[in-house]
């Protein structure tokens, strides 16, 4: 689904499964950062159930079953909420394969097949060695969780770019997602196994 800020109207594409049956979550414009409230499509408008039901009761309710949601940090990644459980622990997702191709920099044309569940990328010393001067030795870092792929700026001198907006913490990265490091620009691929 396509969901777009109430402030800027930068629209993003939004995987309806993010919602993890939930009827709305708030999150973070990486534009302007600005918070606003996504619906979740799958969840349509309850039916009144009496006459007397007043608009201050139904306020009442929306605010009960809105207010434990967290704050996610960006429209285009946000943070799984479901951080607890299988999904804790990094591992590769079963008949997918993931790769890196770097499409900007020095080493552009390059692909490197992610073969563990973490691995961290920067000028030496990194799973994946990038030629670039203009990143740290450990910039930033990947960890899949079965379907779930998370990159992290490991406190680089650069940081890390992801949409034109420097990450914080880490994000939520899918399939054709892109991202930057230094002069260097990298994308993230997930092939069906054979």
């Amino acid at each position: 689904m396509i969901i777009e800020c109430t402030s800027c109207h930068a629209r993003y594409q939004y995987d309806e499964e993010r919602f993890d049956g939930k009827p709305s979550k708030k999150i973070k414009c990486a534009k302007c950062s600005s918070v606003f409230e996504i619906h979740n499509p799958a969840f349509t408008a309850k039916p009144e159930t009496s006459a007397g039901d007043t608009t201050s009761t139904r306020r009442h309710d929306e605010t009960q079953t809105r207010a434990p949601e967290p704050q996610e940090t960006t429209a285009q990644s946000p943070l799984p909420e479901h951080d607890t459980g299988p999904l804790q622990t990094p591992q590769l997702p079963r008949g997918r394969r993931l790769s890196l191709a770097i499409i900007a920099g020095a080493d552009a044309g390059t692909v490197y097949r992610v073969e563990k569940p973490r691995i961290t990328i920067g000028r030496s010393g990194a799973d994946l060695t990038i030629n670039d001067s203009e990143a740290s030795r450990q910039h930033a870092a990947i960890e899949v969780r079965d379907q779930l792929v998370l990159l992290e700026d490991l406190k680089s001198t650069n940081g890390t770019i992801v949409d034109a907006v420097k990450i914080t913490a880490p994000v939520e990265i899918q399939d054709k997602s892109e991202f930057q490091i230094g002069g260097t620009t990298l994308m993230l691929i997930m092939t069906e196994e054979a």
